[in-house]
């Protein structure tokens, strides 16, 4: 899924499921819950005609429904960090540092400059406001700049791309090189997680206090995750 003006966000894989998170919960009590049939979509298939299978009519019993409600209420969490989602992201690097703090429960294999040698590209952000009332970070609604300022802004970076490929043509190693390349920069990287740490992820930093370009990854975040686990997403992320 597209996020900014060339950030991505894909799903790779994901492992469990709500049922996951219930019976990692039962077991303290050695107990075993299973997915229920949903009789009125099987009902409603077979009248159609249409061709199912019988993981489609799966669904969680209302008893399961309320224990997620109740391990999110009260802050049961380790249940939820049974789950796995493995997601590819594309983010500038002075992005993918936010991303990089939050260390519990996430594994990261990121791109290196080392070893690829593809032109790389640059993030061209929509200028927002400084903050007001000598507030320290966070920003406020877009403004417009120079034509002038927009054009130094500009050629800062073919000045920078200009200088590395010269000093790579010049035999520089590229673990030094890519010291002159911008915060701008996109970069790649895997980023496997939990349930629970990604919902901590989300809540974080769809904060409105969240800068506004790691708000919009988070959004996208959400709406692939959701699907895959709908009653522990909503239990863990609505307030």
């Amino acid at each position: 899924m597209k996020v900014l003006d060339k950030g991505t966000v894909d799903l790779i894989d994901s492992m469990g499921t709500d049922l996951t998170v219930c019976n990692a919960a039962r077991v303290s009590f050695n107990k075993e819950t299973k997915w229920e049939m949903d009789i009125v979509a099987r009902k409603r298939l077979d009248e159609s005609g249409s061709v199912y299978h019988e993981q489609d009519l799966q669904k969680l019993s209302d008893k399961d429904v309320s224990l997620l409600k109740y391990l999110a209420e009260y802050n049961h969490w380790t249940p939820f960090a049974h789950p796995q989602i493995t997601l590819r992201i594309k983010a500038p690097v002075s992005i993918r540092t936010q991303f990089f703090k939050h260390k519990q429960g996430f594994v990261e294999n990121e791109i290196s400059r080392r070893y690829v040698s593809y032109e790389p590209e640059f993030y061209q952000p929509k200028w927002r406001g400084k903050p007001v009332n000598g507030a320290k970070q966070g920003s406020e609604d877009f403004v417009e700049i120079s034509p002038d300022i927009q054009h130094t802004y500009e050629n800062v970076i073919k000045s920078c791309m200009i200088t590395y490929n010269d000093l790579i043509s010049s035999g520089v190693a590229p673990e030094q090189a890519r010291f002159v390349l911008p915060q701008g920069m996109y970069t790649e990287w895997y980023w496997t997680g939990s349930l629970a740490a990604y919902a901590r992820f989300y809540s974080q930093r769809i904060d409105e206090h969240a800068q506004w370009e790691i708000r919009e990854y988070a959004k996208v975040i959400g709406k692939l995750i959701s699907p895959l686990f709908p009653f522990s997403w909503k239990c863990l992320t609505t307030k």
